[in-house]
Order: structure tokens, then C-alpha cells, then sequence
């Protein structure tokens, strides 16, 4: 029998235990769950699935006792996760991406969020694109999904990136309508909830990237290919645990609002439920499946930078045999019955 035939003969088996299993009474801890720690990069609406598999005790039914941690920008979890202080990564692919092209070990695992949900706020006194010359765009890092999407919106404004426009590097995004405020910068890239803060500030919306409903692989999971050779087991719990979070997100609003106003740091329902439906209901994949489709843009944007990126081949860049497995197995159809 073929190692595949074994692995999805295993994860069936699996996946059917799980289904299965009584509910844990509250307050009780189950035996012999696995110790890891995991990180999340941005104080954003995409990156609530990890808060609700923990909040919601999904990762302790798969196995894992996740401790969730905040790192500031995807450069600073990627250099966790490489040297071993993460195993797992909620992260925008093209930050993925771009250090798997200077020879990081980092492999998308899973795309949560398939297209780019930022747009280009202003201040009140900009009230045309063209206003935007000689001043700054924050963003969180260079070579970030905010970079991206700055550069993406600003072309196609018309507007030459770090030409016409300077781009500043702020830090978490929600530290940009502070920036933004405080005049460091006069524009910004921004998702929910931040966007919302901003129309309630006044400030205008020049670009919405989203609109253009490009396939991109926004944000997502990321391992090192390392752990998905020696440890198939843990990231097939854990994916497992993170779609199953998903399903508890769309069929659950109250709960997951809770859970994302304690991680946003927020209880303005206003904030809190567009974020919701924005990200809950309209972007996040039930099936978190990354794609050729969405890694190409990545690779195309990175290349007008990088060089190296010029003609690579996206599938090197990650592995989606876990969440067909969790798709053919019939398990992330079950949790939407």
C-alpha cells in the first residue's frame, strides 16, 4: 500500500473519531495534549481563526495545547518560525513567499483569505489621488500584503510608488489611523476593523483594493517544510483545528464577536460587526485551499522587486495536500451540516 493511500486511510479514520467525540465538560483538560506555540502577525479581522480554535477549546479537541502569541509584522514571525520559537504562522503569503525566494524554509499550508481586503484611506483635506504626491502612504512593513496592496492601489491611481508617493513603514496596522492622525503619514493602507475607525475620523477612501477581486493569497497558515516532513500528524491537527474555527466563526456570530473584540482589544460593536461580516461572512475560505492562481500575483508583484522571482514556479511555494485531505474526507463538508 502506497504511503498516500496510508496517510488518507489514517485521516479518515481520524477525522471520524473527532466527529464523534462527546463534548468536554467545562473546565475539564484532556490528557496528553500537545504543547506548541503558534503566532499571529497583525491585530486584524483575517487573523481571528487561530483566537477562535483556542477560545473555543477546538485546538484541545484535535490534540494541541496552542499558545497563541502576537508578533509585530510578518518579518518578525517569520524569523520565529525559522528559528523554531513557532511552528505555525497566521501570515500574508507574499511575506511567505518573498522569504522562501531568498531561501527561508516557509511553505504556505493553508489560504484563508484568497484576495486583497485593504484599501487606500486619506485624510479629509485629500480629496483626489493626485493629492498624494510628495506626501507618505503608511504601510505595516515593507515586503508586507500592505506593501502590496500601497503599491497596487497607487498604481493604479496613477501614481509612481516611492516616486510620487513615499511609502513609510508604521508597524501593526493598527497603529496606521494613529500615524495617520498625529500627520506622520497622510494616507494608509487599512482592513477591518481599522477601516472602520477611519470613516468614523472622516477620512476618505481613494482606492479599494478589494474591488479589483484579484486571487491573491492575502493571508493564510505557514510551516516550515521541516515540521511538514517530520510531523505530518501535528499540522494536519492543527489545520483541522483552524478550519473547523472557521465553521464556528460563519455559524456563530455572537460568539465570534466576543472572541474578536477580547483580541482586537475593542467592545464597538459597530467596529467589531463589520469586521464580522466582512471577514467571517464574505472573505474567509471555508476551504482554505491555496492555489497556483493565487501565488502567481504574489510572485509577479515580488518580481517587479526581486528578480529572483521572475519565472519561479508557485507550486514550490506551498503544499495543499492537508486541507484536500480535510476536503476529500468529507470533514469540512460535515461542519457546515
Amino acid at each position: 500500500m502506497s504511503k498516500e493511500r496510508q496517510t488518507a486511510i489514517w485521516l479518515t479514520l481520524y477525522l471520524a473519531l473527532i466527529s464523534v467525540l462527546p463534548p468536554r465538560l467545562e473546565g475539564a483538560e484532556p490528557s496528553a495534549l500537545r504543547k506548541i506555540r503558534a503566532a499571529f502577525t497583525s491585530l486584524s479581522g483575517s487573523q481571528a481563526p487561530p483566537w477562535i480554535a483556542r477560545e473555543a477549546g477546538i485546538f484541545k479537541k484535535h490534540g494541541l495545547d496552542v499558545e497563541l502569541v502576537l508578533l509585530p509584522g510578518g518579518v518578525q514571525g517569520l524569523n520565529a518560525l525559522i528559528a523554531g520559537e513557532v511552528l505555525f504562522l497566521q501570515i500574508t503569503g507574499s511575506t511567505t513567499v518573498s522569504a522562501a525566494v531568498g531561501g527561508a524554509d516557509a511553505m504556505i499550508i493553508a489560504t484563508t483569505v484568497g484576495t486583497l481586503v485593504w484599501t487606500l484611506f486619506a485624510r479629509p483635506e485629500i480629496e483626489r489621488a493626485e493629492q498624494l504626491r510628495g506626501k507618505a502612504v503608511g504601510v505595516t512593513r515593507f515586503g508586507t500584503v500592505t506593501d502590496t496592496a500601497a503599491r497596487l492601489a497607487l498604481r493604479h491611481l496613477g501614481l509612481v510608488p516611492e516616486k510620487d508617493v513615499a511609502l513609510l513603514q508604521i508597524g501593526g496596522v493598527e497603529t496606521i489611523v494613529p500615524a495617520m492622525q498625529g500627520g506622520r503619514v497622510q494616507a494608509g493602507m487599512l482592513s477591518y476593523p481599522s477601516i472602520t475607525a477611519a470613516k468614523k475620523l472622516g477620512y476618505r477612501i481613494l482606492f479599494d483594493v478589494a474591488s479589483l477581486g484579484i486571487p491573491y493569497a492575502s493571508t493564510g497558515v505557514t510551516a516550515r517544510a521541516k515540521l511538514i516532513r517530520d510531523d505530518p500528524d501535528l499540522v494536519r491537527r492543527y489545520l483541522a483545528a483552524q478550519v473547523e474555527a472557521i465553521a464556528r466563526m460563519k455559524r456563530d456570530k455572537s460568539y465570534a464577536i466576543a472572541v474578536m473584540g477580547k483580541y482586537l482589544r475593542t467592545n464597538d460593536p459597530e467596529l467589531l460587526s463589520e469586521a464580522y461580516e466582512v471577514f467571517a461572512q464574505k472573505y474567509l475560505m471555508s476551504v482554505p485551499l491555496p492555489t497556483v492562481e493565487a501565488i502567481q500575483p504574489v510572485l509577479e508583484e515580488l518580481a517587479i522587486r526581486n528578480p529572483k522571482a521572475k519565472e519561479q514556479d508557485p507550486r514550490k511555494f506551498f503544499d495543499d495536500s492537508f486541507v484536500r485531505q480535510l476536503e476529500a474526507s468529507h470533514f469540512i463538508e460535515n461542519l457546515y451540516r
